[in-house]
């Protein structure tokens, strides 16, 4: 299988898709417990388990040598990280020289602090989690946060010139009257909106089933009250996009259970402690932090070229089932 992949015409795995994107996981802890995709009670790696920043950052260059244009800093919540920022400039330097660009997705609780700081790095656009703008509901999903804090995050990162899209998980019974709202409100606001089918990913104590929401219901539902137009935007993810012109918002829908995305498959992820996951929906992974730890640069593009000939096809994902033991904090989504 390596002797496939050509590492000077970029990064291919063994069905021939571009691997031109990384996701990037800074730490595994996050400051909230979304009821959907934690328990309640985590245990977290221990500090001497993860990537230094400095390991993080070579790490970074190193795929930007062998072809990825995007990389996105992740968590748990990323800036839950000491350093986070720190890290985010680094590999901002990578911007036109190989890299095309660096994002984050957040769930907004520390954006006061860092976002200007975030802006200078490099990163011109992020997405955050807010899954409802009602305090309650808010308070119930992550089982103690402050929407609050979140939406003066979000304000921040604006005030900062950085392009915001909210990634919204729809839930059934939960906040799937929100969802209007929710877009009315980020056209308002000049947000992209992106909706979410909740993943089984990792065990829960609640049973995924009762709150999964089709995203094909959602978008009949709009449907059929406004003109969804399909947009030619892409973003490097696995969005599906359509403008709503009547309330000037941007529409992306992110369908792993009902549409799958697979084909065009295009991201790999690579886990705080090293781990490289060629896929979210597999526990199968590649060692990488052994390989940067070693003598021989080598042996970290053999990892590489080792994990993109294992990458799977496709997720096989059944909303009753968890299809990984691991929780959607550890490889950032």
């Amino acid at each position: 299988m390596l002797e496939s992949i050509s590492r000077t015409a970029g990064l291919r795995d063994g069905f021939g898709r571009g691997i031109d994107y990384v996701r990037l996981s800074l730490t595994d802890r996050c400051d909230l417990r979304c009821r959907y995709c934690m328990a309640e009670d985590m245990t977290f790696l221990p500090r001497s388990e993860i990537l230094t920043l400095e390991e993080i950052v070579e790490l970074a260059r190193r795929f930007v040598d062998r072809g990825v244009k995007r990389i996105r800093l992740t968590g748990g919540e990323p800036l839950a990280r000491r350093g986070a920022v720190q890290v985010a400039t680094e590999i901002g330097k990578l911007i036109g020289h190989g890299l095309d660009e660096v994002t984050m997705t957040t769930n907004a609780t520390r954006l006061r602090e860092h976002a200007p700081a975030l802006r200078a790095a490099g990163i011109e656009r992020m997405n955050v989690s807010l899954d409802t703008r009602d305090p309650a509901k808010f308070r119930h999903i992550t089982r103690h946060g402050d929407v609050a804090q979140v939406l003066d995050g979000v304000q921040a990162a604006r005030d900062a010139g950085i392009s915001v899209k909210i990634n919204m998980v729809a839930l059934k019974g939960l906040n799937e009257d929100e969802i209007e709202p929710m877009l009315i409100w980020c056209g308002e606001q000049g947000y992209g909106l992106s909706l979410i089918e909740t993943m089984p990913l990792g065990v829960i104590e609640e049973d995924r089933t009762d709150r999964f929401l089709s995203l094909t219901v959602v978008k009949d539902r709009l449907d059929a009250k406004y003109a969804l137009l399909p947009s030619a935007k892409r973003t490097g993810g696995p969005a599906r996009y359509w403008s709503i012109p009547e309330l000037g918002a941007t529409l992306g829908l992110i369908s792993p259970l009902t549409r799958n995305f697979c084909e065009g498959c295009n991201r790999i992820r690579v886990s705080a402690s090293g781990q490289l996951y060629m896929c979210l929906g597999h526990e199968d992974r590649v060692d990488l932090r052994e390989a940067l730890r070693s003598d021989d640069p080598a042996l970290l593009d053999n990892a590489i070229d080792r994990a993109l000939g294992a990458k799977p096809k496709a997720h096989d994902f059944h909303i009753g089932t968890p299809a990984t033991e691991r929780h959607m904090s550890v490889t950032g989504g």
